[in-house]
């Protein structure tokens, strides 16, 4: 059997827009494709692959226990659900019960962002109820401090390029709240790349994507305290039923995550020296200014930013950069001041070359 593009008419993509869910986030290597091939050959007792699979990561990672979820997202609503039952089968089953009236997570404002979804839908999917805590361009520890209530179930904080970067409380200043008041403290770190500093400042769960930093197959991890960890299991009888994780992807995911803690991800100063000739061959484009730009949220991924000038404006460009095979992804956020990021991390010299030619023929 032949699986092509054309098989089903499909367009061929060039992802330079980073690990994004619309494009399928990564690709992943061999062994990752092995792991997955032994799972989908193979039968197991799903209670035990969870919790044994759980177990490896966790001495990986050297935290007191793991689950792997089906998706981040996933990872937000169960653990929500899981902070507010405390292990309650009744709850579990009836999820929205009035019986429990603990619900409220605090939230950041500018953690209450759209990554997709909106933030909030994930907590309210898992039964809690979103508390603002700050303003959109500032929070501190008193701002999330005066928000708790005998009805606070959890901290929230979003480890994110999408969330407000200014004047933000740090994880570790989030968790010295969190541990006065004796609350748990959830990061979500997607897309983050570090799997130890966030338990490290303090944090009691946090939750990664499986395809982003750590290129494994659609799956989410979260990591922590073991009660923690075990109420988040139990929520398979209820939620969590609906965003369960096959067997191919659990044990592809674990090699992954095996993988890159060995290997880690490429460095900034790899990026960098593979960004110097595309920027060179960018910046002899007519309206094409270019230059080499850090993540906004100073994780250590540099990419290539452009600024668009003269008769075609920079969302123009972007929407025929995707018109023909193949799409050619970007990253939009700044499009609205005439910007255009490209990130590398997905995409090789012969890839750098084709976006270059595009981008001579639309310009000249």
């Amino acid at each position: 059997m032949t699986i092509s593009y054309e098989k089903f008419k499909l367009k061929e993509v060039i992802n330079a827009s980073g690990r994004m869910t619309i494009l399928g986030v990564s690709k992943v290597s061999e062994n990752v494709l092995a792991a997955q091939k032994f799972g989908g050959e193979h039968f197991f007792e799903m209670s035990e692959l969870s919790i044994q699979t759980g177990a490896y990561l966790a001495k990986l990672l050297k935290v007191e226990d793991a689950q792997v979820v089906s998706c981040a997202s996933a990872g937000i609503a169960q653990s929500v659900a899981a902070l507010i039952g405390e292990g309650s089968v009744y709850h579990a089953y009836h999820p929205y019960t009035e019986k429990v009236t603990k619900r409220e997570i605090i939230l950041p404002k500018g953690h209450n962002v759209d990554y997709g979804t909106p933030v909030e839908i994930m907590v309210q999917q898992g039964g809690g109820q979103v508390v603002e805590a700050g303003y959109a361009n500032m929070c501190s520890s008193e701002h999330i401090e005066m928000m708790i209530t005998d009805q606070t179930a959890a901290i929230l904080y979003i480890k994110s390029h999408h969330t407000v970067q200014k004047s933000m409380l740090s994880v570790a200043e989030a968790a010295t709240v969190a541990q006065k008041h004796k609350l748990p403290l959830i990061i979500d770190a997607a897309a983050e790349e570090d799997l130890f500093k966030y338990i490290e400042a303090g944090a009691d769960l946090v939750i990664y994507s499986g395809a982003k930093a750590i290129e494994g197959p659609s799956a989410g991890l979260v990591i922590g305290k073991k009660e923690y960890i075990e109420w988040i299991r139990l929520q398979g009888k209820g939620i969590g039923r609906a965003m369960k994780i096959g067997k191919e992807n659990i044990l592809g995911f674990t090699q992954a995550v095996e993988e890159y803690v060995k290997n880690g991800s490429e460095t900034g100063a790899s990026m960098r020296a593979r960004l110097a000739p595309f920027i060179e061959k960018l910046n002899t484009i007519p309206n094409l200014e270019a230059k080499v730009v850090q993540d906004g949220a100073g994780r250590d991924i540099y990419r290539a930013s452009i600024k668009v000038s003269g008769p075609k404006s920079a969302k123009e460009v972007i929407q025929e950069l995707k018109a023909k095979s193949p799409a050619i992804y970007t990253r939009e956020y700044q499009a609205n001041n005439g910007i255009i990021e490209f990130d590398i991390r997905s995409v090789n010299e012969a890839e750098m070359n084709k976006i270059t030619k595009r981008l001579q023929e639309m310009m000249n």
